[in-house]
């Protein structure tokens, strides 16, 4: 697709591929225009739009009338035909088809003619033709706003990955990335700061940022614009400012104030750029102004050319003429004369300004002064709020008439009226303010403002966040920010009610790191220790948003129970201190150090003494914590990370007996039953959630997997009834998917563990991150979608350094997988690499368990024998409990048979598949391949089926008389050669 512009040929390069579009009309969003390069079908291209529309694979499914498993092999097509990482990459390059779709997100509409600056548009063109990062320098009011967003609305049809223009004004130092990602769309995700998602969402294609007024943030714009134009090599930035970044490889381009000089060659009186500006405004306001020539140039020489003074002068034409006008602006200049180090530039507008505030009456004056506590637009309600002695009509006919005189200008959005003051503007604003002493007084009307306005945006979060809400938040986020940073020091109502709610609304928001500096700033301000231990308490929910599911949360909890002792409050204590076990049996994982059973016995203890179990929630929290701590004894503390079987008496490892229910199906222990029926008699699906999670724990350390499947797939079904903004609900919502997953890889069933993972990947919570990534990994090796699974590396392997490597036991297998992968395509290279990966990280152990899996299957495929034995043994060395477990003692199975191994058939006849499917079909394609028993062959190969494993299946087949060419065609489209026999 070739697109056309008309600000010069660098703009309109684009690649020679040869670009299909599909025009689709799809939902409320009207056509969605996708552009694809290469083999790409039309059935797969319509895929591809529906990704971009944002459906799930059921929906696309639905709306194409194809089964979701068709879908899916076009989504894995599309991923390898496209060279794209993931689902969400195959979003983004099906809208990149339509460079006019994306545009520059939030890029104003002028509200009035462009006048002039030709040659420095032209400039500013070249500039950004040469250079990554070009900043448009000059004083305030001087027209560096106008001139970008003239440029850049020129532009954006030839920047295919679109943009986002960013107005910095309102904006604190801490907040830039926030200010960026609002305008582009992007969330934070776990283990993926904003600064991280900025990038993926510009990737490499081919964006523009407008970092507009970057001067009182400037070292913070410095940081943010060299880190993204390192990380998006097509990515430019243009920045205005009123001193340079000092970035390596920044363009500088001054922008002055007009040139009285001659604008045209044409013999009329009227000639300079600064004049012609004058009237087109002056002719706004009054529509019938006429000037005399020499009047009007000596106005202009008396404004210096500022744009700003030009536009706020015209705008008193109708009421005082050019001469009133001449006369006011000399007074005001004589005024200023005498200060020191004032510029003359800044002279002129500040005179201008001045004068023109005098020129208001006092009503209009009032009301001017208290605007300038806003730090972004503000509608009528909030005006209202800090000017309470003016009535709301009477308001409404003063903003009027300021915006008539140009010292508040409209900001054009959806929904209610807006306004804003200029910068400048708002600068003498606030010295007025101070000048009469209102300053005190209007912050606090400001923030008591901003907690009504917070309170009204947490009243409509509901289950599903819509854009509407984002929008509503992102219009007045950094007021509320300014108006807490404003707050009086120490604890206080409304400081606090705002802090807290700017925890929730972050989080809502997902900026989550935000929100976790909010919650601690609330815990600090709060007026009662009750409120302060609710802030902890949200604080340690917010954590596992950010990928910390261990001991952080463990210490605030800790810290908020020490607070809750101060109060006597039992109940609280009771159900903090629950928390703190259950989340120290549940996520141990994440602790430097495992936390000593006698520590957790103390503090349950102590729980159970201070709360009284006749309140539902007390006594849910209790069974939960109960039940996980029965799951244990003081020989686990030093047991590995992952699941492992229960401990008896003496510390030796051992497998309990199972207790058989009224049918012969496993029971769940007393505690367990017990907590999970506490827990269901409250309602509240966060608390059966984590029962739940204790009844899996139980059932896994058991070796019963197919109860602990089904107990996630509960868990699972509970997602809906969770509220994304609620942070209660965080914990659960993220262990539900990794336990699902875990559940799900645990009993062999593939389908089920894909579909998990994907949903995670799309999830506005979990989703989108390198470690959600890594988790698609696994399941999609294991089904022979390694290419899908190939695609994932760096994604995988860059978001894991960048994140600082954090050591987190969901990477053992992945790590290991793409290992496999490699090795099974025959590429040893990457094998090894990734081997090497998977051996050398923080604990070894963590990692080892499947890739004696993979190393064994390996040998297995390539008839690698001459190591099996040692192989077999590494394979079968752990706990068979583990998840692991079936995989690797079934393939240490096959392997020995396959290499004709001393007591390879006893060796088969006693290994157990486990519950799982995957370790059945394997154990069967072993007895086949020992007997040569057809029966047991086939039967593998509708066991691989059953769980869509392909590459296993494929290789199964060549054991199959007259199946060896329908299995090698098979492992071809796979990338794999037929190696197996």
């Amino acid at each position: 697709m070739v697109r056309t512009s008309g600000v010069g040929t660098w703009f309109t390069t684009q690649r020679t591929t040869q670009r299909i579009t599909y025009i689709l009309g799809l939902g409320h969003d009207g056509p969605v225009s996708v552009a694809y390069s290469g083999a790409v079908s039309k059935r797969e291209a319509e895929v591809l739009a529906l990704i971009g529309a944002q459906l799930s694979n059921a929906e696309i499914a639905d709306h194409l009338h194809l089964s979701v498993r068709t879908v899916e092999n076009h989504v894995s097509s599309l991923l390898r035909k496209c060279g794209v990482a993931n689902r969400r990459e195959l979003s983004r390059l099906a809208l990149q088809g339509s460079a006019e779709q994306r545009g520059i997100a939030g890029l104003p509409a002028p509200l009035t003619t462009f006048i002039g600056r030709e040659t420095e548009r032209e400039r500013l063109l070249e500039a950004l033709r040469a250079a990554r990062l070009v900043t448009l320098v000059g004083p305030g009011g001087v027209g560096k706003t106008r001139l970008a967003t003239e440029v850049a609305g020129a532009a954006q049809g030839s920047f295919a990955s679109g943009g986002a223009f960013v107005d910095l004004v309102p904006v604190g130092e801490a907040y830039v990335a926030q200010a960026v990602a609002a305008a582009l769309g992007v969330t934070e995700r776990p283990d993926q700061h904003l600064q991280e998602a900025i990038a993926e969402r510009l990737g490499d294609g081919e964006a523009l940022l407008i970092l507009d007024n970057c001067e009182h943030v400037i070292d913070t714009v410095a940081q943010f614009a060299e880190r993204t134009l390192s990380r998006c090599p097509r990515t430019r930035i243009l920045a205005t400012s009123r001193e340079r970044l000092g970035v390596p490889g920044e363009r500088v381009l001054p922008l002055s104030p007009f040139s009285l000089a001659a604008a045209t060659a044409a013999p009329v009186p009227l000639t300079s750029h600064a004049e012609l500006l004058f009237l087109d405004r002056a002719a706004a306001a009054d529509p019938g102004f006429t000037a005399d020539p020499a009047t009007l140039t000596l106005l202009c020489a008396r404004l210096d050319g500022m744009p700003l003074a030009i536009e706020l002068a015209a705008a008193r034409v109708a009421a005082l003429g050019t001469d009133g006008l001449l006369a006011g602006l000399d007074d005001h200049l004589r005024l200023l004369a005498g200060g020191r180090g004032v510029d003359e530039r800044h002279r002129s507008l500040r005179a201008v300004i001045g004068w023109s505030h005098q020129l208001l009456d006092e009503e209009e004056r009032a009301l001017f002064r208290r605007l300038a506590v806003f730090a972004g637009s503000f509608d009528l309600d909030a005006v209202v709020a800090v000017t309470p002695d003016v009535a709301r009509s009477q308001a409404a006919d003063v903003l009027g008439r300021l915006a008539d005189k140009n010292l508040i200008t409209l900001h054009r959005r959806p929904g209610p009226t807006r306004w804003r003051l200029l910068e400048t503007v708002r600068a003498y604003a606030a010295e007025r303010l101070a000048a009469d002493g209102e300053t005190e007084t209007t912050r606090k009307l400001h923030l008591e403002w901003a907690v009504s306005a917070a309170t009204t945006l947490e009243a409509a979060l509901g289950g599903q966040l819509t854009g509407k809400w984002r929008n509503d938040f992102d219009t007045v986020a950094d007021d509320l920010r300014s108006a807490l940073a404003g707050a009086p020091h120490g604890a206080g109502t409304a400081p606090h009610r705002l802090a807290r709610a700017l925890g929730h609304l972050t989080y809502a928001r997902r900026f989550l790191l935000e929100a976790l500096g909010h919650f601690d700033t609330a815990a600090r301000r709060a007026p009662t220790p009750q409120e302060a231990v609710a802030d902890l308490r949200a604080a340690a929910d917010c954590t596992f948003a950010i990928g910390d599911a261990g001991q952080q949360p463990y210490e605030l909890l800790l810290e908020a129970a020490d607070r809750m002792r101060e109060t006597g409050d039992g109940d609280l204590t009771a159900i903090t201190l629950a928390f703190a076990v259950s989340t120290a049996c549940r996520h141990h994982a994440g602790f430097e150090e495992r936390v000593p059973y006698a520590r957790k016995l103390e503090f349950l203890a102590e729980a159970r003494a201070a709360g009284d179990t006749a309140n539902p929630t007390v006594a849910a929290h209790l069974a939960i914590a109960s039940a996980l701590m029965a799951s244990e004894d003081e020989s686990l503390a030093d047991a590995p990370a992952s699941f492992g079987p229960v401990a008896d008496g003496n510390g030796d490892w051992a497998e309990p007996e199972p207790v058989p229910d009224g049918n012969g199906d496993w029971a769940e222990p007393e505690p367990v039953a017990t907590a999970v029926e506490v827990a269901r008699a409250t309602g509240d699906p966060v608390l059966i959630s984590a029962a739940l999670d204790a009844a899996t724990v139980a059932a896994l350390r058991r070796g019963r997997r197919r109860h602990a499947r089904r107990v996630t797939s509960e868990r699972l079904s509970l997602l809906e009834s969770l509220p994304r903004h609620a942070l209660v609900a965080c914990p659960e919502i993220v262990d539900i998917y990794r336990m699902a997953l875990h559940g799900a890889l645990s009993v062999g069933d593939l389908p089920a563990a894909l579909d998990v993972a994907r949903r995670a990947m799309d999830d506005d919570l979990v989703g989108g991150s390198y470690v959600a990534a890594a988790q698609l990994i696994t399941p999609l090796v294991l089904t022979g979608r390694f290419d899908e699974a190939l695609t994932l590396d760096a994604a995988v392997w860059d978001g894991w350094l960048r994140a600082g490597r954090p050591f987190g036991a969901q990477l053992r297998a992945p790590v290991a997988a793409l290992s496999l992968a490699a090795g099974l395509r025959g590429d040893d290279d990457t094998a090894r690499l990734w081997r090497s990966r998977a051996l050398n990280p923080p604990d070894p152990q963590r990692y080892g368990r499947f890739m004696a899996f993979v190393d064994a299957r390996l040998a297995l495929h390539h008839e690698r024998y001459e190591a099996a034995g040692e192989l077999v043994e590494a394979a079968v060395i752990g706990h068979s409990t583990s998840a692991t477990a079936p995989y690797r003692e079934a393939i240490a199975a096959e392997l020995a048979v396959a290499a004709g191994l001393p007591g390879a058939a006893d060796r088969l006849a006693a290994t157990d598949p486990g519950e799982n499917d995957w370790a059945a079909a394997c154990l069967a394609r072993a007895r086949g391949r020992l007997s040569g028993d057809e029966d047991e062959l086939r039967k593998a190969v509708a066991g691989w089926e059953r769980i869509d494993a392909r590459f296993e299946r494929a290789c199964t087949l060549l054991l199959l008389p007259g199946r060896a060419d329908e299995a090698i065609h098979e492992l071809g489209e796979l990338g794999c050669t037929a190696a197996l026999k």
